[in-house]
């Protein structure tokens, strides 16, 4: 059996800062009271006609983290995008990054599993790698939120929490026993599916459908409905859960964490889990002020981060957790 290990770490946000003044001009709120619940100061969105989208931030991250791998594009043989927000519904984005970074017919998966995508798709990364199927995998987390919130007062309660973004990191094999992914955690619970959602348009609902129903546009089914005291409650207990099995399955315990990046969520529910931890800030990275919640994109941005400002070295023992809609969740152990 394998060993996979992260080469490589890139991530790629608009230029476009929106701060919560900024959205206080659409909508009925304000700067103290996003921030209170939320910990967010200002987010990046795509801005018409600047070019981004989800697939091209994506392989704009993955060149970076490419470049920074050491190896060439020719040598990636599989490729993982996970997004909740792709820019076509169909073909997947897996393979416009393909067309992008001029990558030949290597395999192309995609990942829809929201705010744990990144670790699902990593999880499926270490695992062909393991088995010895492929030696270098390149993974993506991209989101655009921008293009399908709705920034009136009645939508305030998501549209203030999501941002734009993307971060991509290359597995390859490791020699080195006991260095890389030492394993993964994987959750899910579907009777929760509908408290954090977007119910259409979908193919039970489609387009014609909806304007029929509602041809003034009162419906807000196309836009995502978040249960959010409900996803909060649940969110601090699965993020507790998981981030102590994967320390229970390496042997580990609390103090062995050199550096915990928590899905950003919510600064809320990071600072509950950092305080029953017992984590000091040197141990836990968090950029939701700045970037706001890109979900598949938070963990990969903010690993990156980290890693860029010394943060993570090598040897250290990095965690990484996330929660998010399904309800899914998920961890994983990693020695860099």
């Amino acid at each position: 059996m394998y060993q996979s290990k992260i080469a490589g770490l890139g991530f790629y946000v608009p230029e476009n800062v929106v701060t919560n003044d900024d959205l206080s001009k659409m909508m009925d709120t304000n700067d103290e009271w996003i921030q209170e619940r939320t910990g967010i100061k200002e987010r990046r969105h795509i801005k018409k006609g600047d070019g981004n989208s989800t697939a091209v931030m994506g392989a704009k991250a993955a060149k970076i983290a490419i470049e920074r791998s050491g190896i060439s594009k020719d040598d990636i043989e599989l490729i993982v995008f996970a997004t909740l927000s792709p820019d076509y519904y169909f073909p997947g984005g897996g393979v416009q990054i393909q067309e992008m970074l001029d990558i030949d017919t290597c395999p192309a998966l995609d990942v829809r599993n929201q705010c744990s995508g990144f670790i699902y798709g990593l999880s499926v990364a270490d695992q062909y790698i393991k088995t010895g199927m492929y030696k270098n995998v390149l993974l993506i987390g991209s989101e655009n939120h921008s293009g399908g919130l709705d920034f009136s007062t009645r939508g305030r309660g998501v549209s203030v929490i999501f941002g734009d973004g993307a971060g991509a990191a290359v597995l390859t094999r490791s020699d080195h026993n006991g260095q890389g992914v030492l394993s993964t955690h994987l959750h899910s619970e579907g009777k929760h599916a509908l408290e954090l959602s977007l119910k259409g348009p979908s193919t039970m609902h489609w387009v014609p459908q909806i304007i029929e129903e509602n041809p003034q546009g009162d419906d807000i089914i196309y836009y995502p409905y978040m249960n959010g005291q409900f996803v909060f409650k649940n969110a601090v207990v699965r993020f507790s859960e998981v981030i102590q099995e994967g320390l229970q399955a390496n042997g580990l315990e609390v103090k062995d964490i050199d550096m915990l990046i928590p899905h950003q969520a919510n600064l809320r529910i990071s600072q509950f889990v950092q305080q029953k931890f017992k984590l000091s800030d040197e141990q836990v990275h968090n950029n939701i002020q700045r970037y706001g919640n890109t979900t598949a994109a938070s963990i990969p941005i903010a690993l990156t981060e980290a890693w860029e400002e010394g943060k993570i070295k090598e040897g250290d023992t990095v965690v990484l957790a996330a929660f998010g809609s399904g309800f899914t969740w998920a961890s994983a152990v990693i020695k860099w």
